[in-house]
């Protein structure tokens, strides 16, 4: 924009192009469909981990038995892995910047997934060394459970992206991330999987999560290309 684009005495005007001109610099900072893609990566990859990693104890027989789970794989996985993956998306996002000559605040959301990994990592060591030991003579109820699955992996993912979303002023990236966050917390597995047997209990929704993600990067991606 020059001093000849804005006539003299038009306030409004020059007010009016500084909004777009903030929007478009907003706009051309986000590399959201990358973000996405290293999330979904990191939620594949996080299958097999949990495949041979889970440790089931049984008590009991037929319909009387009482079973619980640890997912040894994913705890040893998941914290060097987004921590991995937030480290990429910051590196993703200041080369981004740095192309285009323009700022990054990614700082921000990098060190709210940091944080968020600490959180769920302590719950899980705190949920090994007392309840799987002692489990609860009466099942949680609701509200715990619902909270656990917001503090798992997927549930920290899709927290951290809601600070993406403020950060970047993102419409479009807040609606999909409570969708995502919909899909982890109900959850949605449409069925799939049931009488696959124990070790496989985490797999369908874990493949649901990814897929959601990996539409998500797909749609960001897209939606980029179009950008004038």
């Amino acid at each position: 924009m020059t001093t000849d684009s804005v006539p003299a005495g038009d306030p409004r005007r020059l007010l009016s192009d500084t909004t777009a001109l903030a929007r478009r610099v907003r706009v051309d900072q986000r590399v959201t469909w990358f973000a996405l893609l290293v999330l979904a990566v990191v939620t594949l990859v996080a299958i097999p981990f949990d495949w041979w990693g889970l440790e089931i104890r049984c008590s009991g027989t037929g319909d009387a038995a009482a079973c619980r789970y640890w997912r040894r794989g994913a705890m040893f996985y998941w914290p060097p892995a987004l921590l991995l993956a937030y480290a990429a998306i910051a590196y993703g996002y200041a080369r981004a910047a740095r192309e285009r000559g323009l700022g990054t605040r990614i700082r921000a959301y990098a060190l709210t997934g940091a944080t968020l990994t600490a959180v769920f990592t302590a719950s899980w060591l705190a949920a090994r060394l007392y309840l799987y030991d002692n489990p609860p003579a009466e099942p949680f109820p609701t509200w715990v459970l619902k909270l656990d699955l917001l503090v798992s992996p997927a549930g920290t993912i899709g927290v951290a992206l809601l600070v993406l979303a403020r950060l970047e002023r993102n419409l479009a990236l807040l609606a999909f991330t409570l969708a995502y966050l919909a899909v982890v917390v109900v959850p949605i597995d449409f069925g799939w999987g049931r009488g696959w047997g124990l070790e496989t209990t985490f797999l369908p929704q874990q493949v649901v999560n990814a897929t959601v993600l990996l539409l998500g990067a797909a749609a960001f991606a897209l939606a980029r290309r179009r950008q004038p």
